[in-house]
């Protein structure tokens, strides 16, 4: 698994209870479980054309966005460790040099220790030239300048004006997002029911943080029905 496990490394979700999906989203069917003999979401058999993780469950084939389901459950690792106070940086080997707008280069003083909070350290090294010197580890694996420009988007979209504060958890949902499993990237069967384990722990997976669903059941009946069996 190490694949999935360098995407994870850095701050790890202890097993529990399955959750359920947030307030306001349709539930989403889970599996019966009988004892500890299968877990909710089952187990994976395959990946489709590198986008979905297709598992078998007593009930049915569960089928997994596994980058949207991947998201979340790195948003709330971030959200979970930025409460503790305990979102942890990373530094680069060497720094990241990044041409820039002067008006985004203002923003990284005028909210540096907001993003240092949030586990960017981010120097101006000119009018319009910075230098990433950390990210955070829970996005070690990601695009450094990417992630960069689209935090300092959502800065500019919110305006100066507006403590970072106020939009963190939008922030914290742009970083997640570089930080996941991306479409075509092949999994093994281990570390797709890693991922399934993963899901299975955080709270709210059954959705992403665009509140897309992350996972859906067909069940056997929906299946026999599409092949006519039983007529």
């Amino acid at each position: 698994m190490a694949f999935y496990s360098s995407l994870n490394a850095g701050g790890g979700v202890e097993a529990g209870t399955p959750a359920a999906p947030s307030a306001g989203a349709e539930a989403m069917p889970t599996p019966p479980m009988n004892g500890d003999e299968e877990p909710p979401l089952g187990y994976a058999i395959a990946q489709l054309h590198g986008i979905y993780i297709l598992a078998q469950g007593r009930a049915g084939m569960i089928v997994v966005d596994m980058h949207a389901a991947h998201e979340r459950i790195t948003y709330e690792r971030m959200k979970r460790a930025l409460a503790e106070q305990d979102l942890k940086s990373q530094p680069l080997l060497v720094p990241l040099s990044m041409a820039v707008s002067q008006k985004e280069a203002a923003l990284t003083e005028t909210h540096g220790d907001d993003l240092r909070q949030l586990g960017l350290q981010i120097e101006r090294i000119g009018p319009e030239t910075l230098a990433v010197r950390q990210v955070p580890a829970l996005l070690r694996g990601a695009d450094s300048e990417q992630l960069v420009r689209d935090v300092l988007a959502d800065l500019i979209e919110h305006g100066q004006s507006d403590r970072v504060e106020a939009v963190t958890h939008e922030l914290l949902g742009t970083m997640a997002c570089h930080g996941s499993v991306r479409a075509n990237r092949q999994l093994t069967i281990p570390e797709m029911n890693s991922l399934l384990r993963d899901m299975e722990a955080t709270e709210r997976s059954g959705q992403c943080n665009h509140g897309r669903p992350t996972w859906t059941l067909v069940t056997l009946s929906e299946l026999d029905k599409l092949f006519l069996r039983g007529r």
